[in-house]
């Protein structure tokens, strides 16, 4: 009797979008590869379910909602007589799908911790070239669009620009699963506003509006979701628990970890040696091994390590001021002095638990501006285009200092 070949043109049910279809059996091979499943393990929003407790969705649903509307901005530009063949439209699928694969466990934390000077991009295009020796060089296109190599340049701005489809699918899925409104952008009728001249990614006139809108929206998300300050904490308390736990393993402490974590706990890991075997380990190490750890740790004789752990895992976080000025350097070395009594920790211990930095919100950079496309076929700078006086102002970086110490 024959056996039957498994259907790979499947259909998944998708909260925001409802169906979503897979489109080729080689994008299904792709999302069914370790490497791809294991972004169902990765928080989308890190911490962010400490404020907002339905923020719990992953890397796998981002990835799947991009790639759905992806499909629909081919359809919408091959509908306005832009050409785009086959394999392009393969390709793009394609290098959407992957653009986020190289993140790290709760997103950003590692690159600022145990993995030094290489970018979740530049892991993405590891892990890219990785599977293309697997599949026999069938995302060469893919890979070439993702590097900004191939010769059309609107094809890279799909993928990464201002006003990309990774920002109109997360901007969406983030303020769906949060509850925050004010993130609900239209990603569908931006796309319909979508076209291309002289080979750049443009907005027709009429969709001015939703694009002040989105831009808008996304300054507002940074501050009321991204930069949200119990988020803020619980981020750098976890860059700062992942740091003493690396300084523990340099001195030769005995920790608890899972055998990827533990790899890249005990080497030195960097751009230059970053090789197959490291990819191999990253591509094991997800949210479960930090929080498995991070919950072990809280038994660790080391106070700085146990104490930093409990608090994460009984989200007893910090206190963190935010302000327009930098803080003052004897104020926070006066709360350095007075924490580290409190403590019982030296200063250089007691830097863990009080700390200052600063963050940015530049909502439009006008340095890689989004155009709009007139009637009569000009281009002109949404900042310039628009008679909102917002948008201007909205190119403007935004700094803000925090200091965050104990309760």
């Amino acid at each position: 009797m024959k056996r039957q070949t498994p259907n790979k043109l499947k259909i998944l049910n998708d909260p925001i979008y409802g169906f979503i279809q897979i489109p080729n059996s080689l994008i299904f091979d792709i999302i069914e590869h370790p490497y791809f499943q294991r972004l169902r393990r990765i928080s989308q929003m890190g911490f962010s379910n400490l404020v907002y407790p339905g923020a719990n969705h992953t890397r796998f649903h981002h990835a799947l909602g991009c790639i759905h509307l992806m499909q629909k901005a081919i359809r919408v530009l091959r509908f306005k007589q832009i050409e785009i063949t086959k394999e392009e439209e393969k390709a793009l699928c394609i290098a959407i799908l992957l653009h986020d694969i190289g993140h790290g466990a709760f997103s950003h934390a590692l690159e600022h911790s145990i993995v030094h000077g290489i970018s979740h991009e530049e892991i993405s295009l590891k892990f890219m070239k990785k599977l293309n020796d697997e599949f026999d060089g069938k995302l060469d296109l893919a890979i070439e669009i993702f590097e900004g190599n191939y010769h059309r340049k609107f094809f890279y701005q799909l993928i990464s620009s201002q006003l990309d489809i990774d920002r109109l699918d997360y901007l969406k899925r983030d303020s769906f699963y949060t509850g925050v409104t004010e993130g609900n952008i239209s990603s569908d009728r931006l796309i319909v506003m979508m076209n291309v001249n002289d080979d750049q990614l443009v907005i027709e006139q009429k969709g001015i509006y939703s694009v002040e809108k989105f831009l808008i929206a996304r300054r507002l998300m940074y501050w009321q979701v991204y930069l949200h300050k119990t988020g803020l904490v619980a981020e750098h308390m976890l860059v700062n628990v992942l740091l003493r736990a690396k300084e523990l393993a340099e001195k030769g402490d005995e920790l608890f970890a899972s055998t990827s974590l533990r790899y890249f706990l005990y080497n030195e890991i960097n751009q230059d040696n970053f090789t197959d075997e490291t990819l191999e380990m990253f591509s094991k190490l997800d949210d479960y091994d930090i929080l498995s750890a991070i919950k072990e740790w809280t038994n660790h004789e080391d106070k700085v390590l146990s104490l930093l752990s409990q608090m994460i895992v009984d989200r007893k976080l910090l206190r963190i001021e935010i302000q327009k000025d930098a803080f003052d350097v004897d104020q926070i070395n006066k709360k350095i002095s007075k924490y580290s009594k409190k403590l019982n920790l030296s200063e250089e211990e007691t830097n863990s638990f009080v700390f200052s930095q600063e963050i940015k919100n530049q909502a439009y950079n006008s340095e890689k501006p989004i155009f709009i496309l007139n009637k009569k076929g000009k281009l002109k700078d949404i900042a310039k285009a628009s008679d909102q006086f917002n948008i201007q102002a909205l190119t403007k970086p935004v700094i803000k200092h925090f200091i965050c110490y104990p309760k």
